[in-house]
């Protein structure tokens, strides 16, 4: 039996992450997930002005940086116990709604699909097509429309927020912007525009026609029902994917997490959601209520200072420790659920929402790569429909407040929960004498690339890639579709060694 340590070295991801593997006779024995970078935004909010959060969080992420300032606001409301005005919150939604779906269809695209353009694959069926749609670097004709498409969808935001990203536009109590209709108008022109290019180019039927489809069977019956449907971008992506069996790959975690998307307008505190929040639970497959006092952040293998067990993130905390000890390998957390290991984005989401097609799949498939990335072909149509429907009501009440007035408390705790487009994001903020006193962040990919826990058990990536056979070893092409299928908000630098060689692999 042949044995190597193989790290492989990605790009087209968001951050740094090596994943290190044992492999035996080409199958994947064990995986670690090295976090290689702290960046310690938890610290730099200690001790500030809370409203500070405001400007300092969106500012963690370049994709989500909509939904990073959302969390913030909706941990010092929760702090604070201030009310939202309800227009507040359609304004919020209706941008996060952008966000969320120029990021999926950004991913899809750009970081995705051009691994189904390699090389490797050159004698497989459909491989022209797919090269002649989705070829990198924004060579091929959907990638191309993808650039143009994305970046309008995002005006959407710029409307509200002046820029995208890092925009700073929300505040406890909703917005700082009016309603005006003009702004309205030309966000309705925006989404037609969009709509009517989705539909084209990406589904080749209505959104009407394709959230008919409510079932596997009822989507396998479309799909070879016409030449629109199987040669639209889906169409290519479903009937590819499937031929690489992807649908067999990457199930990781049985467990999954969502923490609800989009608060209710109607609700002044809003604690609904439009999306339900819920845990689906693996062994008995059924959705539980969420809490978010079940989630605990375990160091035990993390380069943090060290403590005992897990602690909910009120009590956890940021302080980098540096360490030779081997059991410690990552500046990442091990996040866990009621002590279970979970995976969270765009499936969990879905499958708590209780979409019917999703569901149907996953029943069918299990929580596979290819179903992972189907998703964020899938939820771009529900988050237009909600654009759409957002956009009428904030036209209905037009003359309304977009922010609502409160009196700031100097001591309290706080909790901002919302799912962004890689999966369920919060923040948690602890607030005394007027100060920051802790505040701390677990971002979807915390949760999925987390190591091992006091007990030993992997994260849900380092479980996912285990019993996965690499053809080439020089060339593994499998283990880029699944960590990709979980839009890595981290880089995955990896290298390629035994005892006689060393290889650098990047896409």
């Amino acid at each position: 039996m042949s044995k190597k340590i193989i790290q492989v070295n990605m790009n087209r991801v968001e951050g740094d992450l090596e994943i290190k593997l044992e492999v035996e006779d080409h199958v994947v024995k064990d995986a670690w997930c090295i976090g290689s970078m702290y960046r310690g935004y938890e610290k730099i909010l200690e001790g500030r002005d809370p409203n500070d959060a405001l400007v300092i969080t969106p500012r963690i992420c370049g994709i989500c940086s909509t939904t990073h300032l959302y969390a913030s606001a909706m941990a010092l409301e929760s702090a604070h116990c201030a009310p939202v005005a309800p227009n507040g919150t359609r304004i919020r939604n209706l941008c996060l709604a952008a966000e969320s779906v120029q990021s999926d269809i950004r991913h899809t695209f750009l970081m995705f699909l051009p691994d189904f353009c390699d090389p490797i694959y050159r004698a497989r069926p459909l491989y022209a097509e797919i090269v002649a749609d989705f070829a990198p670097t924004f060579k091929g004709r959907i990638a191309k429309e993808v650039v143009h498409y994305s970046k309008k969808i995002l005006g959407v935001i710029i409307a509200f927020g002046g820029q995208w990203p890092h925009s700073s536009y929300m505040m406890p109590g909703g917005v700082t912007v009016p309603l005006i209709r003009s702004k309205l108008l030309e966000c309705n022109h925006l989404i037609e525009d969009f709509i009517g290019w989705y539909e084209r180019s990406i589904l080749g039927c209505s959104l009407d026609e394709w959230l008919s489809l409510k079932t596997a069977n009822a989507f396998d019956e479309w799909l070879e029902s016409s030449a629109a449907h199987s040669g639209s971008a889906v169409g290519l992506f479903a009937r590819f994917g499937r031929s690489l069996r992807l649908n067999s790959l990457g199930q990781g975690a049985e467990g999954l997490l969502s923490y609800g998307g989009f608060p209710d307008p109607q609700d002044d505190f809003p604690s609904g959601r439009l999306d339900p929040a819920g845990y689906y639970c693996g062994e008995t497959r059924q959705i539980e209520p969420f809490s978010h006092e079940k989630i605990t952040e375990d160091v035990s293998h993390s380069w943090f200072r060290e403590y005992e067990g897990g602690r909910h993130p009120w009590e956890s905390h940021a302080e980098a420790e540096p360490s030779t000890n081997p059991r410690k390998y990552t500046y990442a957390k091990a996040t866990r659920y009621d002590g279970d290991v979970v995976q969270l984005g765009p499936i969990a989401d879905l499958i708590v929402a209780r979409d019917p097609l999703i569901t149907s799949l996953f029943e069918r498939e299990g929580a596979s790569t290819w179903l992972r990335q189907f998703c964020r072909f899938h939820r771009p149509v529900k988050h237009l429909r909600l654009m759409k429907r957002t956009l009428s009501e904030l036209i209905q009440h037009l003359g309304e407040p977009t922010y609502a007035t409160f009196q700031p408390r100097t001591d309290g705790e706080g909790v901002g929960m919302i799912n962004a487009a890689r999966g369920s994001l919060g923040h948690w903020v602890k607030i005394k004498e007027g100060k920051i006193a802790n505040y701390q962040i677990i971002t979807p990919t915390t949760w999925n690339a987390s190591p091992r826990d006091s007990a030993e058990r992997r994260g849900h990536w380092e479980s996912s890639l285990i019993g996965v056979e690499i053809k080439n070893l020089e060339h593994p092409i499998e283990l880029s579709h699944i960590v990709r299928s979980h839009d890595a908000c981290l880089v995955c630098t990896v290298h390629f060694a035994d005892t006689h060689r060393t290889y650098t692999y990047g896409l």
